[in-house]
Formats: structure tokens, C-alpha cells, sequence
């Protein structure tokens, strides 16, 4: 008989989970499912119901370093990968922000994978996810990733530079618009 770690048991138990989320996340975006999309190379963000545009948002600004598939803290860079709404703080110094759960499960088994983090990060984070609740925010990965208006930020500054540390950043007036479509549980895909 195999002995089976700890790691490897929630691993199993995450590829299962994950099989049937990924078939959740092909049909929300093919149904009348309402989902995000980043264009980060555009600057855009593109509200979708199923595969039809319904809203155009453009001079979206991203992480002042880019984007990347291995994020870390305080690398000023906006995770590539498939996300969630998990939370909305309307009294943001933002304007309004619309976290992400970020770090997911995608984001921190490539982590484990390449040894950026720990076995009990990984677990932590596993763990959230299985309760329901917001991944841990202070990991070796970031966190308080989301998008986000400008707050009493300078509109100029907005428009001509990526300026923030991994967020999506819009105006407040674009935030004030997308206010209407983008909910807690909302798929924010960021490419």
C-alpha cells in the first residue's frame, strides 16, 4: 500500500474539483452567462454575455510592470489567468474596487510547482478556496489584486501610463458604468 502525503491527496482532490469547474467556466462563456475580458496588450475590458459584446470599456490601465503568469508580491504586475469577483469595497480609495481571488488555484499550484511557495501556502490558499472564502491576501504571491477606478487620481497620469501595482484600473465614471454588469462570482478572464 501507497502512502499517500497530504499534498498529493488535496491535489487529487483538486483535479477532480477542477474537471468540473472548467466545465462551468466553457459554458458560461458559450450561455447567456454574463463575463469579463481583459485584453491587457488593448487596454481594454469587454463585458460578454455568453460570446456577444455588451459593453466596451477602453484606455484600461494594468500593473505598471506588465502582466505575468507568475506574479509575486510587490512586483507592480497584473496576473494573466481566469478569476473570480469575490468581494466589492465601495469605500475604496479607488472609488469602488472589485476584488479578485486572486491568488486561485491555477495561480498557486504553478507556484508550488516552481517552488515560490510552500506546501502550507499552498494548503492555505487550497483551503479558502474549499471553504468559500477569500484566498490568504498576504502570500509570497500578492494579493488585493481587482479592478478599480482612480479615485482622486490624476485622470492625465491614467491615460498615458500603466500606473497601478496589478490591478485593472479604469475612471471612475467607466466603474460607475460597469457597476451595472460586474457582481460578486462574475469570471474575470485577464490575457
Amino acid at each position: 500500500m501507497i502512502k499517500q502525503t497530504s499534498l498529493s491527496y488535496c491535489w487529487n482532490i483538486f483535479l477532480i474539483g477542477w474537471c468540473v469547474f472548467s466545465g462551468a467556466e466553457s459554458i458560461a462563456q458559450t450561455d447567456a452567462a454574463i463575463w469579463i475580458d481583459v485584453d491587457t496588450n488593448e487596454h481594454t475590458l469587454l463585458v460578454m454575455q455568453g460570446g456577444t459584446v455588451r459593453a466596451l470599456f477602453k484606455n484600461v490601465a494594468i500593473g505598471r510592470f506588465g502582466t505575468t503568469w507568475t506574479k509575486m508580491t510587490k512586483d507592480d504586475k497584473t496576473p494573466l489567468g481566469k478569476f473570480r469577483v469575490g468581494w466589492v469595497n465601495e469605500k475604496s480609495r479607488y472609488y469602488r474596487f472589485y476584488g479578485l481571488n486572486y491568488p486561485n488555484l491555477d495561480t498557486a499550484k504553478r507556484a508550488l510547482d516552481e517552488n515560490r511557495i510552500d506546501e502550507d501556502t499552498w494548503l492555505s490558499i487550497l483551503n479558502a478556496k474549499n471553504m468559500g472564502k477569500t484566498p490568504p491576501q498576504d502570500t509570497p504571491l500578492g494579493g488585493h489584486i481587482g479592478i478599480h477606478g482612480i479615485g482622486r487620481g490624476d485622470q492625465e497620469i491614467h491615460h498615458n501610463y500603466n500606473w497601478t501595482n496589478g490591478c485593472i484600473a479604469l475612471t471612475n465614471e467607466q466603474i460607475d458604468q460597469l457597476d451595472k454588469w460586474i457582481k460578486p462570482g462574475i469570471l474575470v478572464n485577464i490575457r
